[in-house]
């Protein structure tokens, strides 16, 4: 599954509470739980850093699942304070099926998945 979230600022209660929040629409919206989820990767643009998305999800529950972060490529004119999340899930679902989420600013990355 694939989300992503924009925050209005770089701040670590900012980012635990729109990880938490995006994390748990995601689950929600495709009917699973976290004993669903095998691994997650996480991004985030160059200007955020005063916390790791990983963080955050652990503090949401996700202690037990392998969490990666990275940071995007700086491209000029990019949109600014995104958080990705690609999360590898089992389900029944197929791809068709699944449902990504893209909340706040964020939904102007992929406007044919946003809902």
């Amino acid at each position: 599954m694939r989300g992503a979230v924009q925050l209005t600022v770089d701040d670590r209660e900012e980012m635990h509470r729109e990880v938490s929040a995006l994390l748990g629409e995601m689950l929600q919206s495709n009917d699973l739980s976290t004993d669903s989820v095998i691994s997650a990767l996480f991004t985030v643009t160059p200007d955020l850093t005063s916390e790791f998305p990983a963080a955050a999800a652990r503090q949401a529950g996700w202690s037990e699942i392998p969490l990666m972060c990275a940071v995007e490529i700086a491209v000029p004119g990019s949109l600014p304070r995104v958080v990705r999340a690609m999360v590898h899930v089992e389900s029944d679902r197929t791809r068709s099926e699944i449902t990504h989420v893209y909340r706040g600013g964020a939904k102007a990355l992929r406007p044919d998945l946003a809902q």
